[in-house]
């Protein structure tokens, strides 16, 4: 039997993290957290007035993702994080160096169509061209899959196992 993997949940605002990550983590038997769940008050407080966070910034919510991954290690689970730069990965690889990536992936206008139907949610459609700008997707050497985010949840998510399986087989 396999161990389970710990999976990072990955993408721009508006990818259907919160939503893919939920249904990945009860597809595969394993907890969910919420990244969004780990960023000090400051942060939230600078994105919801629309200011993109700098590194600094997101050190401290990186590290405590990778707690979170880390201490689930041989266990499973799903954390839903941006990890939108490759030193963000590196920094979460650091903490729980087994954590694979699912990186959620769609045009522009799509994620900014499902963007502006969110409700109650503190990040605003104005961050998502800082969003496009900073993400660099996932490199050959880095342990994931990219998964395509049209269609239903549902079927987002049977991708998104499926390249996962697909992964641990290879």
């Amino acid at each position: 039997m396999r161990t389970p993997q710990v999976v990072v949940v990955m993408g721009v605002a508006g990818t259907g993290k919160t939503t893919i990550g939920p249904l990945l983590a009860a597809r595969l038997g394993v907890p969910y957290a919420e990244g969004d769940d780990f960023h000090p008050q400051a942060n939230i407080d600078k994105m919801s007035a629309g200011t993109p966070l700098e590194d600094a910034d997101r050190w401290p919510w990186l590290d405590a993702i990778g707690r979170w991954a880390h201490g689930r290690a041989g266990l499973g689970g799903v954390v839903s994080s941006s990890a939108l730069k490759r030193s963000y990965r590196d920094r979460l690889r650091a903490e729980a160096p087994g954590v694979v990536f699912v990186h959620l992936t769609g045009s522009r206008e799509l994620i900014e169509s499902r963007m502006s139907q969110r409700q109650g949610h503190f990040m605003p459609t104005a961050l998502l061209d800082s969003q496009f700008a900073t993400l660099q997707p996932l490199e050959a050497d880095e342990a994931g899959v990219a998964v395509d985010v049209s269609g239903f949840p549902e079927e987002i998510t049977e991708r998104a196992a499926e390249a996962l399986a697909a992964f641990a087989a290879a």
